[in-house]
C-alpha cells in the first residue's frame, strides 16, 4: 500500500515540475523601472560586500575608495533615472 502511495506521489511531483506552460517562449514583460529596481538591489548588495571585504582586510584603502565611488556613482545614476521615470508617470508591471 505504501509503495502505491509513494509511486503516486512521485508521479504527481514529476507532473507538476515538468508540465509545460501554455506558451514556453513567452517571457514576463519587464518595464524599465523594474529593471532599474533590480539593478539598484544588485548595486547595494555589491556595496555591502565591498564594505565587508574591506573591513576583513582584503582591499587596500585606495582600491576600496575607487570601487566604492564607482558603485555609488552608478547607484546615483540608477536612482535619478528611477525618479525621472516615476515623475513622468511610468508604472511598473508589478501589482
Amino acid at each position: 500500500m505504501s509503495l502505491l502511495a509513494i509511486s503516486l506521489l512521485t508521479l504527481v511531483i514529476f507532473a507538476y515540475m515538468f508540465w509545460p506552460e501554455r506558451n514556453p517562449f513567452r517571457q514576463a514583460d519587464k518595464t524599465r523601472l523594474d529593471y532599474l529596481r533590480e539593478r539598484k538591489d544588485v548595486i547595494y548588495e555589491n556595496l555591502r560586500d565591498l564594505n565587508f571585504e574591506y573591513q576583513a582586510g582584503k582591499y587596500p584603502e585606495q582600491d576600496y575608495m575607487e570601487q566604492r565611488t564607482g558603485l555609488e556613482d552608478e547607484a546615483a545614476r540608477v536612482l535619478a533615472e528611477m525618479e525621472e521615470l516615476q515623475a513622468r508617470g511610468v508604472l511598473s508591471g508589478r501589482s
